[in-house]
C-alpha cells in the first residue's frame, strides 16, 4: 500500500525528548513497565500478527532508508531529531506500539456489522478488515510524522552549548522534511481507503493535533508566571494534542466496517478517555517515582503541576516559583516537586487518571465478550499503574 511505520516503530516514540525537557514516556518504574509490556504481548497476539512487522516494513523500505542516511549525518550533535531516529529501532522499557494497535483490538472486538456484505466479511483475516489495518498504520504513520516535526529547534533559543549552528539547521531542514514524508504518505493512504467520512475524521484530527500542539507550545513558552490552564482548559487542550487522533481513528474503525453511529461514539469515547488516562500517567511519572539520585526535570504543564497551581493560587504559586529558583534562575526541580507534592495535585491528577479509565471500561461494555475486549480492558486498567 505505502511505506508506513507500525504501532512498536511509532509508539516509541512518545518517549522523544526534546532539548532534554520533554518527558513522554509512560511506565517508567520496573514494575508498572512490566504490566504494561505483558499487557502488550497478550494484545498483539490476538490482532494476528506482532504490530512490530509493520515497523520493519517502514524500515526496510527505500524512502526510509535514504531519511536515514542523511539522519547519520546528525551523530555527535545534540539535534533532538536523532533521539526520535533512536526511538525507531530501539526502546528497552516501554513497548509503546499503542495507537495502531487499539485500532486493530477495537476492529476485532466490534467485529464486523449486520450492514456489512458477504463479500467484505470474506476479505477479514484475523476478525480485521484490511482497511482497518490500514488505518492502524496511517494512524502510526501521523503520529509519527508529529513527533519528527516536534523535534525541530527554536534557533532563536540556540546557544554555543547547543552545538554548530550548521548542525541544528541541518537537523531541522530533516525534521521537516521526513516528518513531511511521512504525513504526505498518511495522506495518499487515507485517501485510498475510499471512504469520505473517515477521510473527514483523520483529517480534522491532523487539524486538532496542529491546534492542540500550538496551544502545548504557547504556554511551554511561558516562564510559569502567566496565568496558564485550569484543570477543564487543560482537559481540553490534552485531548486535541494527544487525544483526538486515537479517538477518530477508532471511531473510523467502527465506519469501515459499517457500524452504526453507536458503534462509532463508544469507539471514540474510548480513545478519548484512555489517551487522556495515558497522558495523565505519563505526567505523574516524575512525582510518583522514587529513584534516588536521578531528577527529572519537571514540567509546568504536567496536570499535577495545573492542579497544584489551581489549589493553592496565583499568588502563593508564584512565591513557591521563586523559592525553587537558583542563583543562575534556573529551576531547582527537586524543591518544585517537593512543593507541588506538598498539597493534593499529585493526588486529584491519580484521581483523574482513574476516572478517565473508567470511562475507557465503560464504553466498551457494548461490544460482545471476546479475547480482543478483555485485552482492551487490560490495557485501559494498565494506565492507573504507576
Amino acid at each position: 500500500m505505502f511505506p508506513a511505520p507500525g504501532s512498536r516503530l511509532t509508539g516509541r516514540l512518545l518517549s522523544v525528548s526534546v532539548r532534554g525537557l520533554r518527558r513522554l514516556s509512560l511506565f517508567s518504574s520496573s514494575e508498572s513497565s512490566s504490566t504494561w509490556s505483558k499487557v502488550v504481548s497478550d494484545a498483539e497476539k490476538i490482532v494476528g500478527y506482532p504490530t512490530s512487522f509493520m515497523s520493519l516494513r517502514c524500515l526496510l523500505s527505500d524512502e526510509l532508508s535514504n531519511v536515514a542516511m542523511h539522519v547519520r549525518k546528525l551523530v555527535g550533535t545534540q539535534h533532538p531529531l536523532l533521539n526520535t531516529a533512536r526511538g525507531f529501532v530501539y526502546d528497552s522499557k516501554n513497548n509503546l506500539q499503542m495507537r495502531g494497535l487499539i485500532v486493530l483490538l477495537l476492529s476485532k472486538a466490534a467485529g464486523p456489522s449486520h450492514a456489512a456484505s458477504d463479500p467484505l466479511t470474506q476479505d477479514m483475516v484475523s476478525g480485521i478488515y484490511p482497511s482497518q489495518r490500514n488505518l492502524a498504520e496511517i494512524t502510526e504513520l501521523i503520529h509519527t510524522a508529529f513527533l519528527v516535526h516536534r523535534g525541530i529547534v527554536n534557533l532563536k533559543e540556540w546557544t554555543v552549548s547547543d552545538g554548530p549552528l550548521k548542525d541544528m539547521e541541518f537537523g531541522n531542514k530533516m525534521a521537516v522534511l521526513s516528518g513531511d514524508f511521512l504525513l504526505a504518505n498518511a495522506c495518499t493512504g487515507l485517501a485510498q481507503l475510499n471512504d469520505t467520512k473517515v477521510v473527514e475524521l483523520i483529517s480534522s484530527a491532523i487539524g486538532d493535533l496542529v491546534q492542540g500542539i500550538y496551544y502545548e507550545s504557547s504556554y511551554n513558552a511561558e516562564d510559569g508566571l502567566g496565568e496558564g490552564v485550569d484543570v477543564t482548559s487543560w482537559e481540553d487542550q490534552t485531548f486535541l494534542s494527544h487525544g483526538a487522533l486515537l479517538a477518530k481513528s477508532c471511531q473510523a474503525a467502527m465506519q469501515l466496517a459499517k457500524h452504526d453511529r453507536e458503534a462509532q461514539r463508544l469507539a471514540y469515547l474510548y480513545g478519548k478517555h484512555l489517551s487522556l488516562g495515558h497522558k495523565l500517567n505519563s505526567d505523574l511519572q516524575p512525582f510518583v517515582e522514587s529513584r534516588l539520585g536521578e531528577m527529572t526535570p519537571i514540567s509546568l504543564s504536567a496536570a499535577p503541576v495545573v492542579f497544584h497551581r489551581q489549589i493553592v493560587g496565583k499568588e502563593r504559586w508564584h512565591q513557591q516559583l521563586q523559592e525553587a529558583r537558583t542563583l543562575r534562575n534556573q529551576l531547582d526541580y527537586t524543591k518544585l516537586l517537593a512543593a507541588v507534592k506538598s498539597e493534593k495535585g499529585v493526588s486529584s491528577a491519580v484521581d483523574l487518571c482513574r476516572y478517565h479509565s473508567n470511562r475507557a471500561l465503560e464504553a466498551i461494555q457494548a461490544f460482545p465478550s471476546s479475547e480482543a475486549r478483555s485485552a482492551l480492558e487490560n490495557i485501559a486498567s494498565a494506565v492507573t499503574k504507576f
